[in-house]
């Protein structure tokens, strides 16, 4: 987590200022329904509410001589309220502390993401309407296909991010989980009431068996959440790339006045965005394995998964909420080029009608085989001759085709229309 690749908003979520904040108030939490249920003193909410406080550096002072973060926490807010401090955390463990406040976290940093996604649809959106017919090549293997538009080929992502937003909005809420239950989770030394009543009032539901602490596959399933949604990003982003090629241009990063792309070649024009976003989605996905390797902890709780978690927590939010934000604005300004798109189209001399061929033979009675071989032929003859005939052209010379097809059914294969007529039904889909 570096400032070139952070935004204060999702930063601020894992400061130590945010983390002991909302250690605080579950404290206070379970303080007032400890008092509410005659566990303890009644003074004791209203003095955390009115005195509780914590001073960030005195805790990391404390905790370089006791080695612990919740007990130097504690000893904090203790110079704070004074003797009712006997009373806080009473009955509770450092993980009822420390798993309840992460879940919060993590709620909301996924709200942050859910908004980022909301973004990034919308950009999309707009950019889909605007080329939902702007024709252009479609390529299997890099190499020519069929036509399809830059509508169409900007909903398929619009889809993957649809779904991107579907899953992280379960993920979230199954990370959104408390746990007050002292040691080993068996309420031995706190009544279930108190958990019930933080739980609520933070927005979490309550673990359903905590051991000590809440089972990692519900981080491990946010984290591959996340890694799945820097996969999707990495995946336009590649797309980009390629389409900015020289040799394709077909759309461009914008270039704004006073950029440079290159200390030594004045003439560059890069597409810095989208590569960042690939190395970005690189780090986001690297947070998966060490989170699933958190699920397997010894017994009923060791904290093997504290140090991982305290890196990937961030890390991963931040640099996902940075990548999301960043490919929003890409799309936004991204430049799109319709007539290369058209020459590009046209550029392998009408091979991207060979299937409307070879399906026209079929229907005027020639076996699948037969006409497969027929179209190949032609289609072969195109590519040696680099572009100086068609395969319209090699078609009407072709007596085997003419003897099936006559001239105007070879002239109305090589039309465009069969590939947009159902653009709209397909874009609605994804969109709705």
């Amino acid at each position: 987590m570096i400032p070139r690749y952070t935004r204060k908003e999702m930063a601020d979520i894992f400061e130590p200022e945010n983390r002991f904040k909302i250690w605080l108030e579950i404290e206070t939490l379970a303080c007032e329904k400890m008092a509410e249920i005659g566990t303890i003193p009644a003074s004791v909410p209203k003095t955390l509410r009115d005195k509780g406080g914590f001073d960030v550096a005195r805790i990391d002072e404390i905790e370089k001589e006791v080695k612990h973060d919740v007990i130097a926490f504690l000893t904090s807010v203790a110079e704070h309220i004074g003797e009712d401090s006997r009373y806080v955390h009473q009955g509770m463990t450092s993980s009822d502390v420390v798993d309840t406040a992460f879940a919060v976290q993590l709620t909301q940093a996924g709200d942050l993401l859910l908004r980022d996604l909301d973004q990034l649809l919308a950009a999309l959106k707009k950019r889909i309407l605007e080329h939902k017919e702007t024709l252009c090549i479609g390529r299997s293997h890099g190499i020519h296909a069929e036509p399809t538009t830059f509508g169409l080929k900007l909903a398929g992502h619009y889809a993957a991010f649809k779904r991107a937003k579907e899953r992280l909005q379960r993920a979230r809420e199954e990370v959104a989980v408390c746990t007050i239950s002292g040691a080993v989770g068996t309420y031995a030394t706190i009544n279930p009431q108190v958990e019930d009543y933080v739980a609520k009032r933070l927005g979490l539901k309550a673990e359903t068996v905590a051991t000590q602490v809440i089972p990692r596959d519900r981080h491990a399933t946010f984290f591959c959440t996340l890694g799945v949604i820097a996969s999707s990003i990495e995946n336009l982003a590649v797309e980009i790339r390629h389409l900015q090629r020289t040799e394709v241009r077909e759309a461009e990063e914008f270039f704004s006045e006073g950029q440079k792309g290159s200390s030594a070649m004045p003439h560059k024009r890069n597409p810095i965005l989208s590569e960042n976003l690939t190395g970005l989605a690189r780090l986001v996905r690297s947070s998966v394995t060490p989170a699933l390797e958190n699920v397997a902890l010894w017994h009923e709780r060791d904290i093997s998964h504290s140090s991982v978690e305290r890196n990937i927590g961030p890390d991963a939010c931040v640099t996902l909420d940075f990548a999301l934000h960043r490919l929003t604005g890409l799309i936004d300004k991204l430049l799109v080029y319709p007539d290369t798109m058209k020459d590009n189209l046209e550029k392998m001399g009408g091979l991207v009608f060979s299937q409307k061929t070879l399906l026209a033979l079929t229907q005027a009675g020639l076996s699948r085989e037969d006409a497969y071989k027929i179209v190949q032929r032609n289609a072969m003859k195109v590519w040696e001759s680099k572009g100086k005939k068609t395969l319209k052209d090699f078609l009407l010379q072709d007596e085997e085709v003419t003897a099936h097809l006559d001239k105007g059914a070879i002239e109305s294969i090589f039309t465009y229309e069969s590939y947009t007529r159902h653009v709209d039904a397909i874009i609605n889909r994804a969109l709705h």
